[in-house]
């Protein structure tokens, strides 16, 4: 599937990248280079919301040299919410003021280019532009967001613009039915930080790899001694149970997916 609005601008003539707001205009546009860019489905509300700033901020990028009477059509956007530090699923990475309970947080929800504009410094640029609004907010401790396992070059962007990558959650993903994993990626504003030193996240980390493998060391001792005492007699048969690990299926509004 190619849409109609993503032409090839190498070698007939330099684009002039404009960055505006998303605007009502632009819905079915939006709606068609996500469908075009994402293997996620997003819902109707999500792109209403979206061009009518409900609940979420949005930037776009135009090419104001197109010549085909599209110069104001979107090439590129970014989407993003803001929402309480204590209720989001990285309140544990972040240390409190604890005198200050109204703790804000950004985060980002879709970022595209198309394909003919990437390459072009364009991603960067919309991520800088959430960088500074969500900078403006002066109880937003971070932004973060989520990248798919595969997505090398958006993992790439984000090392690179000095988002820490602190967490891979397995499973995160649900698509085509299929589980893919997701890699959370922080970036500290306005004095946020993590709750510990880079020192101490290392004796931590130590800490726990210590502690799992005597537990795996004990559990081995014990099951050697259960067959021990079967060996000798023993008529209880011990039954093995396997756990399996929780997958959490992708909700739209609550996971982001970026394609740069």
């Amino acid at each position: 599937m190619q849409h109609s609005s993503m032409v090839d601008w190498r070698g007939r003539h330099r684009p002039v990248i404009v960055y505006r707001p998303i605007r009502p205009s632009d819905l079915e546009v939006l709606e068609k280079i996500h469908t075009y860019l994402f293997p996620i489905r997003y819902e109707p509300e999500f792109f209403s919301n979206v061009v009518n700033g409900h609940d979420i901020v949005s930037w776009g990028v135009v090419d104001r040299s197109r010549r085909d009477g599209r110069n104001d059509e979107l090439i590129g956007f970014v989407t993003a919410r803001i929402v309480p530090a204590k209720d989001s699923e990285i309140e544990d990475l972040l240390r409190f003021d604890t005198t200050k309970s109204d703790q804000k947080l950004v985060y980002i929800l879709t970022l595209g280019v198309v394909d003919s504009y990437r390459n072009l410094g364009i991603a960067s640029s919309l991520i800088q532009e959430v960088i500074k609004y969500a900078s403006t907010i002066p109880m937003c401790r971070a932004v973060y967001l989520h990248v798919i396992s595969y997505n090398n070059p958006a993992i790439y962007l984000y090392q690179k613009m000095n988002f820490q990558c602190v967490r891979r959650l397995h499973g995160f993903y649900f698509i085509n039915g299929q589980h893919y994993d997701s890699f959370l990626f922080i970036y500290y504003i306005n004095g946020g930080r993590s709750p510990c030193s880079p020192l101490e996240l290392a004796t931590a980390m130590a800490t726990y790899v210590r502690s799992g493998l005597k537990l795996v060391a004990a559990k081995l001792w014990k099951n050697e001694g259960k067959k021990a005492s079967s060996r000798c007699g023993s008529s209880n048969e011990t039954s093995l149970v396997t756990a399996t690990q929780s997958k959490r299926s992708l909700t739209v509004e609550g996971s982001g997916y970026q394609c740069v």
